[in-house]
């Protein structure tokens, strides 16, 4: 068993490595400019090696976010009480501590990174990918059916669309302390309207993984 959980340890530690390399190399000469082989000499792997950690270049970069791929299914599976209610407070706590994935944050090297994201075509496209995975996982726990999926799809886009406003403007010169008043205001206006709108099934308790009928 510890054996697995240093073979485990090692492992996630390549994947760091190696992810921190190639962000600090797409951030000095642009992701395009960067091939992967670049990447595998500067981590000193081979290119296979490299493919077999990250099958697309462009997961290189969206590993700074796949912690956050389950998040909000992880939050809606561990909480008590209504799924939305659940997902506003996480939200809200996230912009209390300038959470990166708020965007919330004016430290150089995350909105460098957010740059970086945003402003890559093919990397907007694979995140996209991602908030698909997220999407997926979150109606799973709300009950799988077209309700559940429904409400999943208006839940990722309200998180979505606050993190890229709170991003916007800090990205645009304005200070956190300002933003974050409006960004809590928004977050509870959004959730506040979310949960009225969503059916009183997927609004309550998530639905029982027993064997009710």
């Amino acid at each position: 068993m510890s054996e697995i959980g240093l073979r485990e340890r090692k492992k996630q530690r390549m994947y760091q490595v190696v992810s921190d390399i190639a962000v600090r190399l797409f951030l000095e000469k642009g992701f395009d400019a960067v091939s992967v082989a670049e990447v595998a000499a500067a981590a000193e792997i081979s290119k296979p090696t490299l493919f077999r950690y990250f099958p697309a270049k462009e997961d290189l970069v969206l590993h700074r976010i796949a912690d956050h791929e389950g998040e909000a299914a992880r939050v809606v599976a561990e909480a008590e009480g209504e799924p939305v209610e659940a997902l506003r407070r996480h939200f809200l706590e996230g912009l209390e501590r300038s959470d990166p994935v708020t965007g919330l944050n004016d430290d150089p090297r995350v909105l460098a990174f957010h740059e970086l994201l945003y402003g890559t075509p093919s990397l907007v496209a694979r995140a996209y990918a991602h908030q698909e995975r997220a999407e997926a996982a979150l109606a799973e726990v709300l009950g799988g059916d077209l309700d559940a999926r429904l409400a999943a799809g208006q839940i990722m886009a309200v998180r979505r669309i606050l993190a890229m406003e709170n991003w916007r403007r800090i990205a645009a010169g304005e200070r956190v302390a300002d933003v974050r008043p409006d960004a809590v205001a928004a977050a509870e206006r959004a959730f506040g309207r979310l949960a009225a709108g969503l059916p009183p099934r997927v609004r309550a308790d998530r639905p029982s993984s027993g064997t009710e009928q």
